[in-house]
């Protein structure tokens, strides 16, 4: 009996033994059985970037001017709208110069009338019949006349009113037939070759920004960032905000309009993030990700949250950590690689 169960517990002990040489070779084959690629790697290290302090804002024109009219009188003439490109000197508005024109042919009534008085009153002083003085009063006569006369003129040539700049017409206050009256706005025109966006910056952050810094502005329509400089900072908050307004100038671009959204990222300082080459990540459904190495060089798929973009770079805020290796530059890659540095690294 004892015989039989030695000869059992020897047999069990020999089955257990095999198993775990079978595991371990299993084991190891598989370690041995990763497929092998060859991509570019890079250690990835948090280093120092800007930090922004972001506003909203509006495009503006540098160059606004409101069109009116010098004299009164109704439009006789309207000849643009909204949107319309204009030039400079170019004519926008006529308007009927009823009053104009009858305050012409009065100024050239009395001239006649002075310079008549003056050819006599030059006969009589000649002749000893009037003095000097009163030859003098008509000669003053006749160049007040002389001068009301060239106002008169000056006046209705002002029945043309033409745009002072080039720019687009954005807003249209009269129309055909409208009486115009001096100082009434008729259009605004801007120019759309100077450019600022206005914004508003809390008190908090004033005091770090300064005329000629650089800012990042961005127009979210055109998925597209500017650069721009700070043109003004006016010194007054506002009373109830309590923020200061802020112009940024901007280049022209064939793109970008008055009146557009945009968003003014101020850089106020520095701090440390990690960042990677745009090239690294992999995208999905609106998920991004990038492959990672292990402890034992193969690689992983780790999806990652994005921070602001740098030129061809892009922060990554969450999903990679200092030291951390990441792979890239070969479409074949997939989780299980065993990689190969292109790169020596």
């Amino acid at each position: 009996m004892n015989n039989i169960k030695q000869k059992l517990t020897y047999i069990a002990l020999v089955t257990a033994v095999t198993s775990l040489a079978a595991c371990s070779n299993e084991s190891a084959q598989v370690t041995t059985n990763y497929p092998v690629a060859t991509a570019q790697t890079l250690t990835v290290q948090e280093q120092a970037i800007p930090a922004y302090y972001t506003t909203s804002g509006t495009v503006t024109s540098d160059h606004r001017v409101s069109i009116s009219s010098r004299l009164s009188g109704y439009i006789r003439e309207l000849t643009v709208r909204e949107g319309d490109q204009v030039k400079a000197g170019q004519i926008l508005v006529r308007v009927d110069p009823v009053d104009a024109k009858q305050a012409l042919i009065q100024a050239k009534a009395d001239l006649a009338d002075a310079e008549a008085d003056l050819n006599r009153y030059k006969e009589l002083f000649k002749s000893g019949a009037v003095s000097k003085q009163q030859l003098s009063k008509i000669e003053l006569r006749y160049t007040v006349a002389k001068s009301q006369v060239k106002q008169a003129s000056n006046q209705l040539s002002y029945a043309e009113v033409r745009s002072p700049v080039a720019g687009v017409v954005v807003e249209k206050r009269l129309s055909q037939g409208d009486l115009a009256a001096p100082g009434m706005p008729i259009l605004t025109i801007e120019d759309p070759a100077s450019l600022l966006v206005e914004t508003y910056v809390s008190e908090g952050f004033i005091s770090k920004i300064h005329e000629n810094d650089i800012v990042d502005v961005t127009i979210p329509s055109l998925h597209q960032t500017f650069e721009g400089t700070v043109r003004q900072v006016v010194q007054a908050a506002d009373p109830v905000s309590h923020q200061f307004l802020v112009k940024v100038a901007l280049k022209a671009s064939a793109d970008i309009h008055p009146g557009m959204f945009a968003q003014a990222g101020f850089r106020v300082g520095e701090r440390q993030a990690i960042i990677v080459p745009q090239s690294t990540l992999k995208t999905h459904s609106g998920l991004h990700a990038v492959y990672v190495l292990d402890a034992h060089g193969i690689s992983q798929y780790r999806l990652v949250r994005l921070g602001q973009t740098l030129g061809d770079k892009v922060e990554i805020v969450a999903g990679l950590h200092d030291g951390d290796t990441i792979v890239w530059g070969n479409p074949n890659i997939k989780t299980g690689m065993k990689i190969q540095a292109e790169n020596g690294k």
